[in-house]
């Protein structure tokens, strides 16, 4: 075979032309070196396995020949020694042995977690730090030079003086050889000296030893004046050259989360994935960005992205929403257990021991947090019963004897070491209200933030106190608002408080110091109701799980700021338009205007003062009016009741309309769609509910466009909704109900429109459960391909909204009833707030709105009653006055009355 003509094929990058060295796993995609850091440094693809391009076929080469035995290769693995052996290496003989695929594959695995954050975090801190570096570098430049002569002087001041001392110390030396000398000498005349004294008596022995001596003389004056001289070293001058110079001792170079982070400009869905065995999310707890605990009432489950469930336990405290649980840096479960015992699951789920043993029999845990920041256990703790006997009047308020809620920090070893008590502020509306601690975290500056519950449903807070226990803030809601029913909290690298809002639905952003910042989410698709969080620290990923529904979101609102330049932040609030343009207009002759003052027309009193729940023009003097039950009234602009359908689906928002022909299309009692012809002789099916469906249609509309049906329905059972269209003949034509993410659109549609531009208009809110969920509510506007294009939730956003009736008008506004302000809620058609007009609603809430095309007014439904306004105007445009056609408007009431013959028929 010819190899020199054999083709060979070199894989290429899939982000760039280079040579493909590196294979992602999780893509799957192949990337160069660059690219690969690049693909390893984004957070939105920081968890990605990437492995060396042959070891996605596994090819490991096992060839490779022992050092002691070169004739033969390795095969095995010796595990105790940890070293490769082959056939020969005999010493090893007795080890357990190990294939070598399997070996490497061990140790990849185990060394697998140090790679990712070797590629993911060292990668990405070298070039940060090399920038910090060459900063430091050029600042220590410009410092040295500014005191670099001064240096040279004292340096050359120094250098005289220890030339100095030098000398001195040659004649210091000189002088101690000399006393050396002297001692000597002295010592030989001592001994002279003794044995002078002791020859009276022996002179022949005094004389033999003596024999030999000789006596130094001593000059003791010569150094002496030698050491008198001038300029000797000054001590003190020289001590404080060398003071001046400072050494800073050499610290670890740290880099700060807000060098490398950055908020994105809006967040961004990364993953979502829909439970099983639950139908909400209480409380989440990270594990991995792969695998994640979640609470509902007293059930746990660790699931994974997949959506897969690993692991189950029902063994928690409490029946309630809360934070029962944790997971420390070991991935060990930490949770509250049906005795108030604090346990500890191990990483297997094989080992339960228990972390804090439950003594107290006042108090009892309700949730916990461990701590990234300082390794500990921080458990809320508050009073098992709440009955008025453990009461006491101090003033005012009430207090509880104990303390209301305390916080309990216990170190890794399950040690009490600090105990906080939250009332400890002099504010007497907390120490009344606040006793419900649920959910508890600690911000990387050591501030212990807890979200509190009062004894009001609705109403809540997120109090903040230091690590030594002193009360900082509390935050009870926005500027635009004055409250917040608190959920789930957590914190972010950046130091953000991120908490959940029972109240307008959204995830609410603080500073470290309490002040609001943004709504992060607003309502968000998919989810409608955000009640528990958890941050990733790793990933830096916001985890959202719902109050009502199975699903469970990933978002990604943190960058790094080498991936993602820094964008201006988002506005959370849009600035309403002080001034509202004309937008149509007919050649030269007249123009179209929305007023400010809407003027009353005419105004009709409901049947029996009932509620008017719906309205659905026939002609500019004709409606067909619901009352909120099963009644469905033709009514004159007169409010004389021309026809009565009895069989309306009971309770029902938008449930009927009027196509092009002038026939009602209306939902009945069996869900189904019919359709009663222009003479009231006829009434048909047009659309069956098929038996085994789960989905129930709640409103309709018929579009003057196009002759389309749409309908809003929606499911009891999994809470969500959506949007379907069907054609003139009542064939199913398209689906609206996800968005590009796969998230679903719609919660509980009850009002439906389309605009003159094509868009879905839908009034999303559960009218059922508005008492619990008061401002859930939202306006989703969707093309008309289903594409989605915003949500309103009130002015400003986030604020809440109760939608009621909704339509649109000729200058493509949409026009909404808000019961929550007991407003008319004005918009464009790109979903930017226009105005807002206050109606003389008093008590009734406001429930519906329609709009005649043919004379420019509405018909709002409120107190019983239905009144038409005039809401555009009318003016030529040479003159800037109203025209003849404006005054000719009031005159086309009752104007086609004479085409249908309506009888007073009740059936």
């Amino acid at each position: 075979m010819n190899l020199s003509s054999t083709l060979y094929t070199v894989r290429q990058c899939s982000v760039c032309p280079g040579d493909a060295e590196y294979h992602c796993e999780s893509c799957p995609c192949d990337f160069c070196l660059l690219c690969k850091e690049k693909h390893l440094t984004d957070l939105k693809t920081i968890d990605h396995q990437l492995v060396i391009y042959p070891e996605q076929f596994n090819c490991i080469p096992t060839n490779e020949l022992c050092i002691r035995h070169p004739s033969y290769v390795y095969s095995m693995y010796c595990e105790p020694c940890e070293v490769p052996v082959c056939y020969l290496c005999s010493e090893h003989r007795t080890h357990r042995w190990m294939d070598l695929q399997r070996a490497y594959k061990t140790k990849q695995q185990q060394h697998r977690r140090i790679i990712q954050t070797i590629r993911s975090e060292a990668l990405f801190y070298r070039p940060v730090f090399l920038a910090g570096i060459k900063a430091d570098i050029k600042t220590y430049q410009m410092e040295f030079s500014l005191n670099h002569s001064s240096i040279l002087t004292k340096t050359q001041k120094l250098k005289n003086r220890i030339d100095k001392s030098l000398k001195n110390v040659d004649f210091k030396h000189r002088c101690l050889k000399q006393r050396l000398e002297a001692y000597r000498c002295i010592s030989s005349h001592q001994r002279f000296e003794q044995m002078y004294q002791q020859s009276a008596f022996i002179p022949l022995q005094f004389i033999l030893s003596t024999k030999g001596i000789r006596l130094s003389n001593i000059h003791p004056t010569l150094h002496t004046i030698e050491l008198l001289m001038s300029g000797s070293l000054d001590k003190k001058g020289v001590t404080e050259i060398l003071n001046a110079i400072k050494i800073k001792e050499r610290g670890k170079r740290r880099i700060r989360n807000d060098q490398l982070l950055t908020m994105m400009s809006a967040p961004e869905v990364h993953k979502s994935l829909t439970l099983t065995s639950v139908n909400s999310c209480d409380h989440i707890s990270c594990v991995t960005s792969y695998l994640v605990w979640i609470k509902r009432r007293k059930k746990l489950i660790l699931t994974n992205t997949a959506g897969k469930n690993l692991h189950c336990r029902d063994d928690l405290c409490i029946n309630l929403q809360c934070g029962a649980h944790t997971v420390n840096s070991e991935s060990e479960m930490i949770y509250i257990d049906k005795d108030n015992n604090v346990n500890k699951l191990s990483k297997n789920m094989e080992t339960i021991t228990t972390f804090i043993k439950s003594t107290a029999s006042v108090f009892g845990p309700r949730c916990l947090y461990w701590s990234p920041v300082s390794g500990d256990l921080l458990v809320g703790v508050s009073l098992k019963d709440t009955d008025d006997e453990s009461m006491e009047l101090s003033g005012m308020f009430a207090k509880y004897k104990p303390a209301i809620d305390i916080v309990e920090r216990y170190n890794q070893t399950g040690q009490l070491i600090q105990t906080i008590e939250c009332d400890n502020t002099d504010d007497p509306y907390l120490i009344c209200n606040y006793k419900y601690p649920n959910y508890i975290t600690e911000n990387n500056n050591g501030d212990i933030v807890v979200s509190y519950r009062t004894d009001s449903s609705d109403y809540g807070s997120v109090l903040v106190s230091d690590r030594g226990g002193k009360h900082r803030f509390y935050y009870k809601g926005p500027p635009s608002g004055s409250r917040i029913d608190s959920r789930g909290v957590c914190t972010d690298a950046l130091s953000h408080i991120l908490v959940c809002d029972g109240i307008t639905n959204t995830v609410q952003m603080l500073d470290c110091d309490g002040q609001f910042l943004s709504h992060l989410l607003i309502r968000p698709s998919g989810i409608f109701l955000p009640h528990s969080l958890s941050y990733d620290v790793n990933t830096h990923r916001l985890w959202v799980g719902s109050e009502r529904n199975n699903k469970l979101c990933v978002f990604r609102y943190i960058t790094r700021k080498d991936t993602l330049a820094d964008q201006n932040k988002r506005p959370d609030v849009m600035d309403s338009i002080v001034e509202i343009p004309a937008i149509k207009t007919q050649g030269d002759v007249c123009l179209l205007k929305l007023v400010y003052l809407f003027e009353l027309l005419e105004k009709m009193i409901m049947p029996g003062n009932r509620f008017c729940t719906h309205i659905s023009l026939l002609t500019t003097s004709r409606a067909w009016v619901s009352d909120g039950s099963d009644n469905l009234y033709l009514m004159s602009i007169t409010g004389k009741i021309l026809y009565r359908i009895i069989n309306l689906l009971y309770g029902s928002s938008g449930s009927h309309t009027i196509n092009g022909g002038c026939e009602l299309i209306y939902i009945d009692t069996d869900y189904n769609i019919n359709k009663l012809t222009k003479d009231m002789r006829t009434c048909s099916v047009f659309i069956k509910k098929l038996k085994d469906s789960i989905w129930e249609p709640q409103c309709v509309f018929c579009s003057p466009s196009t002759g389309d049906l749409l309908v809003g329905m929606c499911t009891n059972d999994l809470d969500i909704g959506k949007v379907t269209r069907y054609n003139k003949s009542g064939q199913l034509t398209q689906t609206i109900q996800h968005d590009i993410t796969g998230l679903e659109l719609y919660y509980k549609p009850s009002f439906i429109t389309e605009n003159s531009n094509g868009d879905v208009v839908v009034a999303d809110y559960d009218i059922e459960s508005s008492i619990f969920n008061p401002e859930s509510g939202a306006v989703v506007v969707t093309e008309r391909c289903g594409k989605y294009r915003f949500s309103y939730t009130g002015h400003p956003p986030g604020s809440g909204i109760q939608p009621r009736g909704i339509c649109t008008d000729t200058l493509s506004n949409i026009l909404v009833c808000d019961d929550r302000t007991q407003e008319l809620h004005i918009l464009n058609s790109d979903g930017q707030f226009l105005s807002s007009h206050q109606l003389p609603s008093s008590y009734f809430y406001l429930s519906s709105v329609s709009y005649d095309a043919d004379t420019y007014c509405l018909w709002v439904c409120f107190d019983g009653a239905i009144y038409v306004y005039k809401c555009i105007s009318l003016q030529d445009s040479k003159t800037g006055c109203g025209g003849s056609e404006e005054k000719s408007l009031k005159k086309q009431h009752g104007k086609r009355d004479a085409d249908l013959n309506c009888s007073t028929w009740s059936g």
